[in-house]
């Protein structure tokens, strides 16, 4: 299996699930601004939409998408990750907190990144921060989103906080979220998946 990502890039939670899962796994950098990948392919011919995370499954065929992406890898960890049965309760929670981080989180990001006007940016602050502390408070007595195992949304929620550190966002007024990000940043897969892809370790 191969993921082409960007360092740091949402695609950095699929990374993270497969290390933390021990799922073999091939890496293939992709710049987003040239499109082209490591090995001076047009990524646009690997992935028409253009944007990361991309997984080249075992039999050839491309699975895109975040979410779709995460659940494929949350069906494979054998249950190294807590990936509920399809039809529990907890399996539609667990997708409440996909859609939730998709839509909610890391959209918010767009003029952030994108150079967006100030007031734009401002807007855009001030909506992640208000889901920032609907996710401490969802995290009061809890090491992980759904209780004392990590789940993928885990993973994509602290991809999502490390962003909010990278535009200077104070997550220290959030104590649960603090924690949180403290806890994961510990784990040795998120440390080996920050070191792959060239990147810091969180602080």
């Amino acid at each position: 299996m191969k993921l082409y990502y960007s360092p740091g890039a949402c695609s950095l939670a699929a990374h993270i699930v497969a290390d933390e899962a021990n799922l073999p796994l091939q890496l293939e950098k992709v710049d987003l601004k040239s499109h082209k990948t490591e090995n001076g392919q047009d990524y646009y011919r690997i992935n028409p939409k253009g944007y990361v995370p991309a997984i080249q499954l075992d039999d050839g065929s491309m699975l895109t998408e975040n979410m779709a992406v995460l659940n494929y890898l949350a069906d494979h960890t054998a249950q190294s990750l807590y990936t509920p049965a399809p039809g529990s309760m907890d399996h539609y929670r667990l997708e409440e907190w996909l859609g939730f981080i998709s839509s909610e989180l890391h959209k918010s990001f767009g003029p952030l990144f994108q150079g967006g006007g100030e007031t734009e940016k401002r807007k855009a602050k001030e909506k992640i921060l208000k889901r920032l502390a609907y996710a401490d408070e969802q995290l009061k007595g809890k090491s992980f989103l759904m209780g004392n195992r990590m789940t993928v949304a885990d993973a994509y929620l602290f991809v999502m906080l490390t962003w909010a550190k990278k535009m200077k966002l104070d997550i220290t007024r959030y104590k649960n979220l603090a924690a949180f990000y403290a806890g994961m940043s510990r784990r040795d897969a998120v440390k080996r998946a920050l070191k792959e892809e060239g990147l810091p370790l969180a602080a």
